[in-house]
């Protein structure tokens, strides 16, 4: 397939977006030399927040769309023909998946379910918040499973005290975990959602043939990890911080709203009517509700905003590289490209593909999802959990090392090749 100049400097900025996200953390080492609160240090810290690098290099396409084909109207023309329905609702499901009641709520279940295993109690908090918890993704989608974890483990372990070494493996193994967790319906992960009306694939069909394998993959992914790290978590002091009680009517209207959230997640003009009404509801009730994390979902959003803009014009040379491929090369190839491609722009553009069979419908899905914890762009929540852990005290303020990200996954990553592919 022959690129257009348009799809080699699209190619070529989403190769530089790649890069960018690799060298974060050395442009937050830059901005420490200069002094507080100047322009240069200002400036380099906005470029090392994670989330906006694929919205700046957006931002660089269509500028270079315009300079390319010298209008302002074609630039806008390709920008209002993507589809940006999942950054608009990563951001409201995060901000409303955040909030206090929807929070406090997710914690008390995975509290109870704590109780009934027999270990010590920060043990048993964090292999069910890591196992049974990112399963919720397949009920609330993944990006809240994403959400309410992340807020979780935050206030648990992470601003903690835990070791850098744990910080790293737990950040991997929940990106992992909420990837394949959302593959026990046809409707929560990203990856699936996009082929699934095409293939004919309900969620019987994904419980039969994903939903066991991700349920068995997460439980002894996150038990080899809480037996890595059983003597570290054992020794964690965790200051339990007193909440004031919240009615159930309260709580239960959160969770309505969530769930209206949910049902019209393809329809944006809907789910955002039921998010403005949302907000009016908050701030009648704001002696029950913490600040929302507006700023953190908007950054989420638009980087996936981003991702979608650059990554539309990566058809020319992913299509018939997918279309190559028998069913372990095109497994592993998709683990593999998932680190690099967003898992459901790289599952869009298989479905493309005509006559594809069976076998490699599975592996090609099967392939997204497994490599969806390897980096920050692998999976859409990848993000969300992004925003909200960089800050803790576990990575010293300087960011999280895509590296270390990717070397924490590895271990959860391969345990689901074994389940997905091998058994």
């Amino acid at each position: 397939m022959t690129a257009s100049p348009i799809e080699i400097l699209a190619t070529s900025l989403f190769a530089l977006a790649v890069l960018h996200t690799f060298a974060v953390k050395q442009f937050a080492h830059w901005a420490s030399r200069y002094p507080d609160g100047s322009i240069r240090e200002n400036i380099l810290h906005f470029l090392a927040e994670t989330e906006v690098v694929f919205g700046l290099w957006g931002a660089a396409l269509f500028a270079g769309i315009v300079a390319v084909k010298h209008s302002l109207h074609d630039a806008v023309v390709y920008i209002e023909g993507l589809n940006f329905t999942e950054p608009k609702f990563v951001f409201v499901v995060m901000v409303v998946a955040a909030t206090r009641p929807v929070v406090k709520l997710a914690e008390t279940c995975i509290s109870g379910l704590a109780r009934m295993l027999p270990f010590q109690a920060n043990v048993a908090y964090y292999f069910a918040a890591l196992s049974f918890g990112t399963l919720l993704g397949s009920l609330i989608t993944e990006p809240a499973a994403m959400t309410l974890i992340a807020i979780l483990l935050k206030r648990r372990y992470f601003d903690c005290g835990i070791g850098t070494n744990l910080a790293y493996a737990t950040l991997g193994l929940l990106f992992v975990n909420i990837s394949i967790g959302g593959t026990l319906t046809h409707f929560a992960a990203p990856p699936v959602l996009m082929v699934a009306a095409k293939w004919q694939w309900d969620s019987w069909f994904m419980l039969t043939h994903f939903g066991w394998r991700a349920v068995a993959s997460c439980i002894v992914a996150t038990a080899l990890i809480t037996f890595l790290f059983r003597a570290e978590l054992t020794r964690m002091k965790v200051v339990e911080q007193p909440a004031s009680p919240l009615p159930a009517w309260l709580t239960m209207l959160h969770v309505g709203f969530l769930a209206l959230v949910v049902l019209f997640a393809h329809h944006p003009d809907v789910f955002f009517g039921v998010f403005m009404i949302f907000l009016g509801m908050v701030h009648a009730t704001h002696e029950y509700q913490d600040d929302l994390r507006l700023r953190e979902g908007l950054l989420v959003g638009y980087f996936l905003a981003g991702l979608v803009t650059l990554g539309s014009l990566q058809s020319w040379w992913l299509q018939p590289l997918i279309a190559g491929l028998d069913g372990s090369s095109m497994f592993f190839g998709a683990t593999g490209l998932t680190a690099l491609t967003d898992n459901a722009a790289l599952t869009y553009l298989g479905s493309l593909v005509e006559g594809i069979s069976p076998k490699l419908q599975y592996a090609l899905v099967a392939g997204a999802v497994t490599g969806g914890g390897l980096t920050v762009i692998a999976n859409a929540p990848n993000p969300a959990g992004i925003g909200i852990l960089q800050g803790s005290k576990a990575f010293n303020d300087e960011g999280i090392s895509p590296l270390r990200l990717f070397l924490g996954a590895l271990p959860p990553t391969c345990i689901a090749i074994v389940f997905f592919w091998f058994i």
